[in-house]
């Protein structure tokens, strides 16, 4: 079962980077990666905190326990797992930008992108669609850059998203 799923994460993978070939895509693939880079939630946060209605103090209040747990759990699993990004492997691209750490599993931008998205449709309905294609391109465009496989991106997708709903619980 294992190598069946290693198997089918390979073979998305390799289908996937086949679009490092289109030139013009690279430029819009690292935007959107960069984005998910973590800036971009503390300025969120300091316009949420900014707001200072009931709501955004909710979703800051959930959001930083969330991440609280994400965080230890995300470098946990990462030095646990000890997964290779996919360009380490002879005969895969290499990656378009330099990662953060060696190991691939999970995704910490996915992770990150999905807590967020979770916590945004939770506390602002109307976003939800929006954030959530958000976070999905987060996710893609790591595969397209070379630095996770798509296992990777589901994993932190995952853990993200159990985060901010274990957040929310939690100060709710």
């Amino acid at each position: 079962m294992l190598n069946t799923l290693t198997g089918l994460d390979n073979a998305i993978y390799r289908r996937l980077v086949r679009l490092q070939h289109i030139s013009h895509l690279i430029p819009l693939v690292r935007l959107i990666s960069r984005s998910g880079d973590g800036y971009l939630y503390g300025i969120f946060g300091a316009l949420l905190f900014a707001a200072g209605d009931s709501e955004s103090l909710q979703f800051l209040q959930a959001g930083l326990l969330a991440f609280l747990m994400e965080l230890p759990c995300f470098m946990g699993l990462k030095a646990f797992i000890k997964r290779d990004r996919p360009f380490v492997h002879r005969g895969n691209p290499t990656s378009l930008i330099t990662p953060a750490d060696k190991f691939s599993m999970p995704s910490g931008h996915s992770a990150a992108a999905f807590l967020m998205a979770t916590l945004a449709a939770v506390y602002f309905p109307a976003l939800g669609v929006s954030v959530y294609c958000w976070a999905t391109l987060i996710g893609l465009s790591r595969i397209l850059l070379g630095v996770h496989y798509p296992g990777d991106v589901i994993a932190g997708a995952a853990l993200g998203s159990s985060c901010a709903v274990m957040g929310i619980v939690l100060t709710g």
